[in-house]
């Protein structure tokens, strides 16, 4: 438990000290790979609170989610078809299923252990 939290501190740090510019023609690139590694996080957290997290699927998830995502924007671009309006969608719908299915185990666990 220690792990995960020593890198969200080194990330939000090094989020808030190194100035990253990304070009306004990669925008809509960065944007979809950086919603699904969100996607991928909260799908990790999902999977730990329901008891069956695997640490290389995680990994590999996350990668290769963000990867296609930036791919598909980008093919997408090339063909002129906004693809990553649909994939910012399904993301987006994603991590809320997600973030309300960790709400309810942690509201669970909460009465469980007040009763």
């Amino acid at each position: 438990m220690l792990v995960p939290i020593i890198g969200l501190i080194l990330g939000i740090l090094v989020g808030l000290f190194v100035p990253i510019d990304i070009p306004m023609s990669y925008a809509p690139y960065a944007s979809i790979a950086i919603l699904a590694a969100l996607d991928s996080v909260f799908g990790g957290l999902r999977a730990l609170s329901e008891g069956h997290f695997d640490v290389n699927i995680f990994i590999t998830g996350f990668f290769i989610n963000a990867l296609l995502a930036g791919f598909l924007a980008f093919l997408g671009d090339k063909l002129g078809i906004p693809i990553y309006m649909a994939a910012i969608f399904a993301f987006g719908v994603r991590i809320f299923q997600n973030l309300a299915i960790i709400r309810r185990h942690m509201i669970d666990r909460f009465f469980r252990k007040n009763e």
